[in-house]
């Protein structure tokens, strides 16, 4: 059994994330994948030409990817204002598919429980 390692668990949450930015409209300067390193994307939105700061977390079940540490997120936001930029959190949670309380292994199928990017003002 090939349990996914934290890294590959993130990679595949900020691949999910990163195809979204894509589509819509989102020009990437920077893209930061190792674990603990935020933030994982810092991009402009090419239609307002806004600097945008976006979080990406991961999640295993039956953790919540809605409930992110608000003192983490203000913390960002104090730099994001200095440099008149926004922040989007994205939280991402993956569970194995056949069974939610087994990890998350190399050739069995996943769920992605996700409700998009959101602004944190």
């Amino acid at each position: 059994m090939n349990i996914l390692t934290e890294q590959e668990l993130h990679n595949l949450a900020m691949n999910h994330v990163g195809k979204e930015l894509e589509s819509q409209g989102f020009e990437f300067i920077a893209v930061n994948s190792q674990l603990k390193r935020h933030p994982q994307f810092v991009c402009v939105d090419k239609a307002t030409n806004t600097l945008h700061f976006v979080l990406v977390t991961v999640f295993n079940y039956p953790n919540n990817p809605e409930d992110y540490d608000a003192i983490w997120i203000e913390t960002f936001k104090e730099h994001a204002v200095k440099l008149k930029a926004k922040v989007l959190y994205a939280g991402v949670g993956i569970a194995n598919a056949l069974d939610y309380e087994k990890p998350v292994t190399k050739n069995e199928d996943y769920i992605i429980n996700y409700n998009g990017i959101k602004e944190i003002s």
